[in-house]
């Protein structure tokens, strides 16, 4: 009867350790994967590490932040995950919501502790892709950090050149480059060829931009 009560025992413990550890860490990363947000909750409850990785060394969270799944990274952000963590190619959950508007997520990283000398592969700020992708409330929240919004990537770019010159002219790039200048973006900082956001902006027939240049100074 005893033997019986220590070999149900030791199944019972044996069971709860396939529970936790390696197995609920593939299950977190499965249940961010499909948005899953009861399975993702389970997974941290038996054991699984916040900051584990799948084969591209992405995080639970940068997934989710790929997915734009507010509830799963909230979650996942409650839970003490790690906003400035990079995957092989350089994104971090932090450096991905700028670049690709994920405006809310954003929000919640900011207030988790956001990097905010955090580089890209091409030593960009979030701030600057935030920019070039035309993310007005990205750039908006953004510049509410005190990030450099000077900052010159290793194409020799800042956020308000990246605005001018990949921009398409729109609305939202309009806006975002008022939005640089007021908040202290210098628009005589040339790329690496001498050229000015003022010059690009007059030569790809920007005119509102052109306004908007010369009015903060631009010459």
């Amino acid at each position: 009867m005893l033997r019986w009560f220590f070999t149900g025992l030791m199944l019972l413990v044996a069971g709860q350790a396939l529970a936790q550890g390696p197995n609920a860490e593939a299950r977190l990363l499965s249940a961010v994967t499909s948005g899953d947000l009861i399975s993702v909750q389970a997974a941290l409850r038996d054991g699984a590490r916040i900051d584990v990785r799948d084969d591209q060394k992405r995080t639970a969270l940068l997934i989710a932040t790929y997915r734009n799944d507010l509830s799963v990274a909230k979650a996942l952000i409650d839970a003490g995950a790690d906003v400035n963590a990079k995957d092989s190619i350089e994104d971090s959950p932090y450096l991905y919501a700028g670049a690709e508007g994920r405006t809310e997520i954003l929000k919640l990283i900011l207030r988790a502790g956001a990097d905010l000398r955090s580089t890209n592969r091409y030593g960009g700020t979030a701030l600057i892709p935030a920019a070039h992708h035309g993310h007005v409330e990205a750039v908006r929240a953004l510049l509410g950090t005190g990030v450099d919004v000077n900052h010159v990537n290793k194409l020799g770019w800042t956020a308000l050149m990246e605005a001018v010159l990949l921009g398409g002219g729109d609305a939202a790039h309009i806006q975002i480059v008022e939005l640089l200048l007021r908040a202290g973006a210098r628009p005589d900082i040339a790329d690496r060829e001498g050229v000015t956001p003022l010059a690009h902006a007059r030569k790809r027939g920007f005119g509102a931009i052109v306004r908007v240049l010369e009015s903060y100074g631009a010459r």
